[in-house]
């Protein structure tokens, strides 16, 4: 009998953890201040009114309100935290 595993399946195994990127607030909801929005590769989705961009392109939000996805010009889009009106 062999003493060792064979190879393949000893040299097997490891991967990286998942990315979980995407859209994480869709437009109409409620979010609070510091909420991700959005994680990303590139600026797929740019910042908007009350959004800031983080070191790795997560869009998150400034302030509490409600989340809107806009159009920034005919092919880029944004997306924007409205207050509540009070």
């Amino acid at each position: 009998m062999a003493h060792k595993k064979g190879a393949g399946s000893t040299r097997n195994g490891r991967d990286s953890n998942a990315q979980k990127r995407g859209i994480k607030v869709y437009g109409g909801e409620t979010v609070t201040a510091g909420s991700v929005l959005v994680r990303q590769v590139g600026s797929t989705i740019h910042p908007g009114k009350n959004v800031k961009l983080g070191r790795d392109f997560t869009l998150f939000s400034l302030v509490d309100g409600t989340v809107k996805y806009e159009w920034r010009s005919r092919t880029q889009r944004k997306v924007s935290v409205y207050p509540a009106a009070s």
